[in-house]
């Protein structure tokens, strides 16, 4: 079998010092798979996928990702490239003032030119039914248009896997319909976190349960 993207080894983690969310967690990731993570509330899905780019650090227990033990924040630099992070709340990823700004925010920071920038926009935003949402306020977009906008966000860096943590809250049918469509096509390595069984069905294969700490 092919190397894993990720490997999750024994991992412990928690947001309180008397409670672990995660424990003894393992978990790997190859290219190809397209996962759904399922699990009840508060079963700790969110705190796995933030743990995987490095936005929170475990107890215990060892990440490896692309190759490398990641332990210290500038160990994710590289890892938060190539694996694109979804949030559940469309607020927590956009910041700028304009649609446009806010998807060239992460191309700009690995250091692509203007014109390149502004290709990468223009298609993601088309590939997403958002043309002509360039010059949008993004806090007056509904909670629906925001998601697919934080979509673009994600898609526009071309990552190696996708983490996406409940992507069709808040969504109608034909941006259901489009985002199915989208990562049928462009999505390899999927990890989703989704109540929607329909949704997950339509573009995963397998599915890991999380409960009491571990997956299943």
């Amino acid at each position: 079998m092919n190397e894993p993207l990720y490997r999750l080894r024994n991992i412990c983690a928690g947001y309180l010092p008397d409670r672990r969310v995660l424990d003894g967690l393992n978990l790997d990731l190859h290219v190809g798979d397209r996962i759904a993570l399922v699990g009840a509330n508060g079963a700790g899905k969110s705190t796995l996928l933030e743990l995987m780019i490095g936005l929170m650090r475990p107890v215990s227990g060892e990440v490896w990702a692309f190759g490398k033990v990641r332990d210290e924040d500038r160990d994710y630099v590289d890892v938060r490239q190539r694996a694109g992070l979804l949030f559940e709340d469309p607020d927590d990823q956009l910041f700028h003032i304009t649609v446009a700004e806010d998807v060239a925010f992460g191309p700009f920071n690995l250091g692509w030119d203007r014109a390149r920038v502004a290709s990468a926009v223009k298609e993601v935003l088309a590939l997403l039914d958002l043309g002509g949402y360039e010059e949008r306020i993004t806090y007056r977009l509904s909670r629906g248009e925001k998601r697919m906008v934080s979509l673009a966000t994600v898609l526009v860096m071309e990552p190696d896997v996708l983490l996406l943590d409940e992507p069709t809250a808040g969504l109608d049918e034909r941006h259901t319909e489009r985002l199915i469509d989208v990562l049928r096509a462009r999505a390899r390595t999927l990890l989703v976190v989704s109540h929607d069984r329909a949704f997950l069905e339509a573009v995963t294969d397998q599915s890991l349960t999380l409960a009491d700490g571990r997956l299943a």
